[in-house]
């Protein structure tokens, strides 16, 4: 039974199975020495010990092999990308074949329109979500522009007066819109308000009418579980820096599905790492793509990045999975959930669904109360050492990462806001 205790919070921590992997995780001190209250894994991880250990072992390889360092050692490079494709496609929903870890985030997507955005005059609108990521959309735009079409041609899914998105109205677009739009994309997790889109169904609705569909996984990579293969998704892009935790700017994942992978012929931007492994070095310049989601790759990937997502992938199977992660996500979230509602609820709505299913770690704060100021709130909570994010106009952004946050971090985050608001 809960209780808005202390004392309930430790008994929590005491009996979570996974609290000793908050051990493996360097957590940002205060000035007074103390741990910070960090609740930004959504926005940047904390740093695996084991992805330190990893990026100090390939600079300890650089030194001692130079270019021999491409063959030689215990993780040669050449292949290094490899050394990450099963725990990557299992942390996805995937096959081997159809995840590789290469370049940047929005850099994937561009990539992945290229081959999936096949516009003609009558069917060449795009789909994404109102409020998307800045990125998502910069890049929809220009890829627009790319075929000689404009804003105009972006179809817009629109939250409702609550801020969330319903499966319903989706539906009602694709029935009104089928006929005009090429592609979609959307977020696994809409970043503001943290809500967890149904990616089977929306897919299902799209195969409906034969429109090709991909996922911005960003939010969702590391947070919740997904089975993209199964789901039939063509394809997917996330960042590892987040609920990763393989340091800021760090390589981004890419699935493709396996009957578009196979498939050598797709349309795609080629460069000489998605060329066939067996003749690369021929130095031949008829590009043959290896049949599988390496074929979009363009050059070699940066080591040491690579290493960092190699301890992080490894503190993940520490953890026994995304299985496990969620279930201690769940009972995380649920907890805030139940100590901000019975604490704060006249100051503060939680925009976050409160279906267990619709959300992930992160739980989107509005302030309700008129006579404070949203942001100044925030700042005063970073001045008594909580770490949360801010999201304009008026959201505050806090994720209880099961990796390293207890449940004593939340009790405490609750009481600093309580006092915070008081005063």
């Amino acid at each position: 039974m809960f209780e808005p205790t202390k004392a309930y919070a430790d008994m929590l921590d005491e009996t979570d199975p996974l609290r000793h992997l908050r051990d493996q995780f360097s957590i940002p001190k205060q000035a007074n020495g103390e741990d910070e209250l960090y609740f930004t894994g959504n926005s940047l991880g904390l740093q695996p010990k084991k992805a330190r250990e990893n990026v100090i072992e390939m600079l300890d390889a650089w030194q001692k092999y130079g270019v021999k360092g491409h063959f030689e050692g215990e993780y040669p490079w050449l292949p290094y990308h490899e050394f990450l494709t099963q725990q990557s496609a299992k942390l996805v929903g995937a096959r081997d074949e159809e995840v590789v870890m290469m370049n940047s985030l929005t850099a994937n997507l561009h990539l992945m329109m290229v081959s999936f955005y096949q516009p003609t005059k009558t069917k060449r609108k795009i789909l994404i979500e109102d409020h998307a990521f800045p990125s998502d959309h910069y890049a929809v735009c220009s890829q627009l522009t790319h075929h000689g079409f404009d804003e105009s041609d972006i179809l817009l899914w629109q939250p409702r007066a609550d801020e969330l998105l319903y499966i319903e109205d989706f539906e009602a677009l694709l029935n009104q819109h089928h006929q005009d739009i090429s592609l979609i994309l959307l977020p696994g997790v809409q970043y503001y308000t943290g809500q967890v889109l149904p990616i089977e169904k929306l897919t299902q609705v799209a195969k409906q009418y034969d429109i090709t569909i991909g996922f911005d996984l960003a939010h969702a990579a590391g947070n919740i579980e997904l089975s993209l293969h199964d789901w039939d998704v063509d394809f997917a892009c996330w960042c590892s820096y987040k609920y990763l935790n393989s340091g800021a700017g760090s390589v981004a994942g890419c699935f493709i599905h396996q009957k578009h992978c196979q498939n050598t012929e797709l349309n795609r931007f080629a460069g000489w790492w998605g060329h066939d492994k067996a003749s690369r070095f021929k130095m031949d310049n008829n590009f043959i793509p290896i049949p599988t989601a390496e074929g979009w790759q363009l050059s070699n990937p940066p080591i040491l990045s690579l290493a960092a997502i190699r301890g992080s992938l490894e503190t993940i199977d520490l953890a026994g999975g995304i299985s496990a992660l969620r279930k201690k996500s769940e009972a995380l979230s649920q907890y805030a959930f139940n100590l901000l509602d019975g604490e704060l609820s006249d100051d503060i709505d939680i925009i976050t669904p409160r279906d267990k299913n619709a959300r992930g770690c992160q739980l989107s704060l509005m302030v309700t109360n008129n006579n404070i100021d949203g942001k100044a709130l925030f700042n005063e909570l970073e001045a008594r050492g909580v770490t949360l994010d801010w999201r304009e106009p008026n959201v505050m952004r806090f994720a209880p990462v099961p990796l390293y946050n207890r449940f004593s971090d939340i009790y405490h985050f609750v009481q600093i806001l309580k006092t915070c608001l008081r005063s």
